[in-house]
């Protein structure tokens, strides 16, 4: 069995491993990591022979990690990373180049048919009919997109919304609300097969899925990393938001929003953003809680997504695609059923 995990701003760990009657052996970790004294890799090797198959990736890394010297130095790879690795191993997890990836991005579209497509594209990876994509959305109108389980109410001050003509939708995944308005920012949308995140916890795969954005943000010359659980930040500050949802039919999808430039004063009026969330992330004020792409680098929206595009190509492959008619026809009766009714949306007053 062969697993790879590329540990999130480090490097490749990569595991070699046959389970029999229910535990690991002949275990063979490798990569392009650091470790010193040489003789650490084999201590690796022999802490996991042996170990019950069964075991998660932070019981693997606590048993690596409690068995290495204590002088042991590991750059690049942590205990934990090596655990992932077997785990992806154990579960025959995939690889993002065993997919063929494509790409949809298509003209502006209003807030709720976004909704209903990440659905609806979401399903129809899981059920085979379409390959793993990656979606660039464009806005219609603005929106305040808030999480599945989030209270309307509390999130959103629906006169300041109406007065800015800002709709407001619920997604089917968890997180906090996100203030949208065209041009001011960049969403994506991954859906893959749940192989590709099979050995990791939800925690664990969120940096996992963005460590390619993390490495077009670095050639756009932004220290960026992540900050768990959802946050993709740089010392400037807080850069995006992700939020996921693993669906019954076998598919993860994954979306970022990310800050290109913030009208501050319109988003404070129209989210409710309580002291208590501002200040159990160390911050004076709410509007330096996100920093715009467009102050870090100095390019237009267009250019950094066309470099954001590239870099995944290159990275991981990535063809042309689109929505199809099928889809599209399936996306608008779930705006019709689910999200544009005032049920869905408010299903938490």
């Amino acid at each position: 069995m062969h697993g790879e995990y590329k540990v999130p701003g480090g490097k490749l760990v990569v595991a070699d491993v046959d389970v029999v009657d229910g535990l690991l052996r002949n275990p063979r970790i490798s990569g392009d990591f650091f470790l010193e004294p040489d003789e650490a890799l084999e201590r690796i090797d022999r802490i996991l022979d042996g170990l019950p198959a069964g075991l998660d990736a932070k019981a693997i890394g606590a048993r690596v990690e409690a068995g290495l010297p204590r002088d042991t130095v590991m750059l690049g790879i942590t205990a934990e990373a090596v655990g992932i690795a077997v785990r992806r191993a154990v579960t025959r997890a995939s690889d993002w180049r065993d997919h063929d990836w494509r790409l949809i991005h298509e003209p502006p579209q209003e807030p709720a048919l976004h909704m209903a497509l990440d659905q609806v594209l979401a399903e129809e990876v899981g059920a085979g009919r379409r390959p793993p994509t990656l979606r660039v959305w464009e806005w219609a109108s603005p929106a305040v997109v808030i999480g599945s389980f989030q209270s309307l109410r509390n999130e959103v001050d629906a006169e300041a919304a109406e007065r800015h003509g800002v709709n407001v939708v619920r997604r089917i995944s968890g997180g906090g609300a996100m203030f949208i308005e065209p041009g001011n920012t960049i969403t994506y949308s991954l859906y893959a097969p749940e192989t590709l995140v099979a050995g990791m916890s939800f925690a664990e795969s969120y940096a996992f899925l963005d460590d390619w954005v993390l490495g077009a943000l670095g050639e756009l010359g932004i220290r960026a990393w992540y900050q768990p659980l959802n946050d993709i930040t740089s010392d400037q500050g807080k850069i995006a938001g992700a939020a996921q949802k693993r669906l019954a039919a076998g598919a993860v999808l994954h979306h970022v929003t990310m800050a290109y430039d913030i009208d501050a004063e319109k988003m404070l009026q129209v989210l409710r953003i309580g002291r208590e969330k501002i200040s159990d992330k160390g911050i004076a004020s709410a509007v330096k809680r996100v920093d715009p792409l467009r102050r870090q680098t100095g390019l237009a929206r267009e250019d950094i997504i066309d470099r954001m595009i590239q870099h995944f190509r290159t990275r991981y492959g990535l063809a042309e695609g689109h929505v199809t008619e099928d889809e599209l026809r399936l996306a608008h009766k779930y705006v019709g059923d689910k999200f544009g009714t005032p049920e869905w949306t408010a299903r938490v007053p």
